[in-house]
């Protein structure tokens, strides 16, 4: 048995184990993946550190920053390597959990490598594992290619070819741009029209996202994806993508043909790949057997605390789901749960 069980290895995982460590708490951590770095891992290869959007140090080690062209799914995961080594976090990889249990006052971990059994749960998972495909009637007959974001390898795959990109977030705009210039034709589409958001991401504003996202998580409603609250970032980069139609935006179509897209106006384009944008969802579904969603589909959540279960909590996910609300997260997460471990049971 172990005090807490952390699962994930990305970054609010090890800030988590990094406090936990902080206050001598026996804990271990568990990682679905072969080696460090969390979701940067899975990155498509052709991203690089010039394009990603800041990056969060984790707590107690400064993040040096790599050169512009080098790969962000190298570079983040060897710095998420050296702090698991500098701060000697006993993470134990690969190790997937199948599903989480309840075990009269404990919690049974079940896993591809044994069962563990603890007092508290600090869940880490992030999204990358649940890639969100939605569907449109027609789509099994397109005799194109489909893929998500999650299988994108880089612009060459797209050359000479007419792409449909669909989705509205930051990813769909980035690998539209990256790819235009080798396909032959792309078509944008999303359900909503975008907002463009011009200027800094000021404390404030970034105090204003993250009560919106929280006010949904504290009613047990599904979390909102950050775009749809800060909208798309309006740069140089971007302007030059609007005036040149690479970045024209159309609603999404009304079905899938086996040739492309087609509107119910009569509207058809031609398409050789179809390409999701369409984002992730939380990867939650070993929690399941402990009936922590609400009726509005979500988990309720206060700061980190799963309301059903105090003996959980929730980090990157909801308020915490970016870098540094993940550190945030991590250091509240250990507080919260460290008190109530402390705390003897009433009696009833």
């Amino acid at each position: 048995m172990t005090d807490v069980v952390v699962i994930g290895a990305g970054q609010a995982g090890l800030s988590a184990s990094y406090f936990l460590r902080k206050r001598d708490v026996e804990h271990v951590v568990l990682d679905a993946n072969d080696a460090p770095g969390g979701a940067w891992l899975h990155r498509w290869p052709s991203l690089r550190m010039r394009t990603v959007h800041g990056i969060h140090e984790l707590p107690g080690m400064p993040f040096e920053q790599p050169l512009p062209d080098e790969r962000a799914n190298e570079a983040i995961p060897s710095y998420f390597a050296r702090y698991e080594q500098l701060f000697d976090l006993p993470v134990v990889r690969p190790v997937t959990v199948t599903q989480v249990v309840n075990d009269g006052s404990l919690l049974k971990v079940e896993t591809s490598d044994g069962v563990w059994t603890t007092r508290g749960l600090i869940n880490a998972t992030g999204t990358w594992r649940r890639p969100f495909w939605p569907y449109y009637p027609g789509q099994e007959t397109f005799r194109g290619r489909q893929l998500h974001t999650a299988d994108y390898q880089g612009p060459e795959e797209f050359a000479g070819k007419r792409v449909v990109v669909v989705g509205g977030g930051a990813s769909a705009t980035q690998l539209l741009m990256e790819l235009a210039p080798v396909a032959l034709e792309t078509r944008w589409v999303t359900r909503h029209e975008p907002v463009w958001r011009e200027g800094p991401f000021t404390e404030d504003y970034g105090r204003w996202v993250v009560g919106m996202v929280d006010e949904r998580v504290r009613k047990g409603l599904i979390p909102r994806s950050v775009v749809s609250v800060t909208g798309l970032a309006l740069n140089d980069q971007t302007r030059a993508a609007i005036a040149s139609g690479v970045l024209d935006r159309k609603p999404v179509f009304d079905r899938i043909t086996p040739d492309g897209v087609a509107w119910a106006s009569g509207e058809h384009f031609d398409a050789d790949i179809i390409l999701w944008a369409t984002g992730f969802r939380h990867d939650l579904d070993h929690l399941a057997p402990l009936h922590l969603r609400s009726a509005g589909g979500g988990i309720r959540v206060d700061g980190t605390r799963v309301v059903a279960d105090p003996r959980i909590h929730l980090v990157g996910y909801g308020p915490s789901a970016s870098t540094i609300g993940a550190n945030r997260a991590g250091r509240s997460a250990v507080r919260e749960l460290v008190r109530h471990l402390e705390t003897p049971a009433r009696l009833e």
